[in-house]
């Protein structure tokens, strides 16, 4: 049931906003890890990455969503993703050493840092032209690399990018969301092959069972944030949302940092 209903806000938040839901799961999918049992050690990463695996399907709903509407300009898709592998590849051989509080600590941070971003107010000057392939490349990397580490598709960061570079908002939603496909593909065989080194899981840090519930409800409630997306005051929501995340960064740092 807990992962049915993560499912619902994941899909739902993906469409509307253009981001994974990864914001809402890790917090979420830590404390009903720690509740069945799951060693303290781990269970950051099993988190990270159940949530990086259940974002695929719902970026490919999400995707498939804007694509319909015309909002995903594809030339930036093509020019990032091989970025997003090189950064998605960097950032798993680096959680391996990573422990549960540190990563804990990190994704609370990573929260804040969001919510803040939302609620800032800042009007954004769309003044600047987009890098070459070489600059779309590299920042393809960084949001590959970030996103991996904190579990996320990437819409936090990559629509403030596109918007910065004169893309429209409809634009930069549905794009956002079509890069989020390769960022949860790759994020989540990063996490695979990274628990068969330093677990014992034959599934590696991805608990399926919850995968499996999450990317159903999210697949048939995604369509729903899209529509969405086109009716309702996305400012007013983005400031709502900050809100959610506050709380949720407070909840990862007092179940794990702060036991």
């Amino acid at each position: 049931m807990y992962f049915a209903l993560l499912g619902i806000a994941v899909g739902f938040l993906a469409g509307l906003l253009g981001i994974g839901g990864g914001t809402v799961m890790v917090p979420m999918l830590t404390s009903i890890f720690l509740s069945l049992g799951i060693q303290h050690d781990h269970v950051v990463h099993l988190a990270l990455g159940t949530s990086m695996a259940s974002i695929v399907l719902t970026a490919i709903s999400s995707l498939v969503a804007h694509h319909k509407r015309g909002g995903v300009q594809w030339s930036i898709v093509q020019a990032m993703t091989p970025g997003i592998l090189l950064g998605s590849i960097s950032a798993t051989l680096i959680l391996g050493f990573l422990n549960s509080t540190v990563l804990a600590g990190v994704f609370a941070l990573f929260l804040l840092f969001v919510a803040w971003q939302m609620v800032r107010g800042k009007k954004i000057q769309h003044s600047r032209t987009l890098p070459g392939t070489a600059g779309l490349f590299a920042v393809g990397g960084g949001i590959g690399a970030l996103s991996t580490l904190v579990s996320i598709g990437g819409g936090s960061i990559s629509v403030p990018f596109l918007l910065r570079h004169n893309v429209a908002i409809t634009k930069a939603i549905g794009t956002s969301a079509a890069l989020g496909f390769p960022i949860a593909l790759f994020g989540a065989c990063g996490y695979w092959v990274l628990g068969h080194f330093f677990s014992d899981s034959p599934q590696g840090f991805i608990y399926f069972p919850a995968v499996a519930a999450i990317s159903l409800m999210s697949v048939l409630f995604a369509p729903l944030g899209v529509k969405a997306a086109y009716q309702l005051p996305i400012g007013i929501l983005k400031k709502i949302f900050a809100l959610l995340l506050v709380g949720l960064s407070l909840k990862m740092l007092v179940t794990i940092v702060l036991p």
